[in-house]
């Protein structure tokens, strides 16, 4: 993996019931899953703040139970999403980013913005929305990724807004959503939604076989193969870090695909 961007791999949280005496070892104290996660995997996707804000010592305290070099993202509020003018969200949006998340210092990676699957793209107000994210926050530089639900984002000039904006745009594979491959940003952030708690690893072998291929060319800077990107000019190669995502379906098993992936990968 010489001269390529590290590949991290995680789950969405780390608190879940089922995971306790499958994932986590029986008898592991609850406020020790954070510290036994995070040395487990990689990153993992903070959920909780899409919901409801956290507290400045909250965060402080996520980043003291982790190693050093393990990176959380943080999915964003969904009232700075869930709106039917994006351009207009500026107090939402910097009400999430001002909570403290800058608490999580190095351990910050990017922020996920997430839309509903019936938001469509309109170019003017989407443009908007990205203009209200800002490079930095109390002078920690933030990196930005959208995840879209909706078929008209599988629009050039879509990705062309993104890429303009150096704003990354969510690897979605789920069957119900487009699955954009084009890199628009010096990260790449994937969301993998098929895995199935009827496989020991949460994800076909020859899955995780694909995957890791693919993430290993998107850490070279190259969109993989087999995947179609909407915009073919594509920015110039180069090292990429990638964060990769198993979540939803699958959930029990979830950390074994984590876990699955990482081993086949930074080799």
């Amino acid at each position: 993996m010489a001269g390529k961007g590290l590949i991290r791999a995680g789950i969405g949280g780390w608190t879940f019931e089922p995971w306790r005496g499958v994932f986590y070892p029986k008898g592991l104290k609850q406020a020790d899953e954070l510290s036994y996660a995070s040395r487990h995997l990689t990153t993992l996707e903070i959920n909780s703040t899409y919901y409801s804000s956290q507290k400045p010592e909250t965060f402080a305290k996520w980043a003291a139970s982790t190693p050093e070099g393990f990176v959380f993202s943080v999915k964003a509020s969904r009232f700075a999403t869930n709106r039917r003018v994006l351009a207009e969200g500026a107090d939402s949006v910097q009400k999430f980013l001002s909570q403290g998340i800058v608490e999580l210092g190095d351990r910050l990676g990017p922020i996920l913005w997430q839309f509903m699957p019936t938001k469509k793209f309109d170019l003017d107000d989407f443009a908007g929305f990205l203009d209200l994210l800002p490079k930095t926050q109390d002078g920690l530089k933030l990196r930005h990724v959208v995840e879209v639900r909706h078929a008209s984002f599988a629009d050039p000039a879509f990705i062309k807004l993104c890429r303009d904006r150096n704003v990354a745009i969510c690897v979605s594979e789920n069957e119900n959503y487009p699955l954009i491959p084009d890199i628009t940003a010096d990260f790449v952030y994937a969301r993998l939604l098929k895995g199935s708690d009827d496989l020991p690893n949460g994800y076909p072998e020859d899955g995780l076989d694909a995957w890791a291929e693919r993430f290993a060319a998107y850490a070279d800077g190259q969109v993989p193969g087999d995947l179609s990107p909407i915009d073919r000019t594509g920015p110039a190669e180069g090292p990429r870090e990638v964060f990769a995502y198993f979540i939803h379906e699958g959930k029990v098993r979830a950390p074994a695909a984590a876990q699955a992936l990482l081993s086949r990968v930074n080799k």
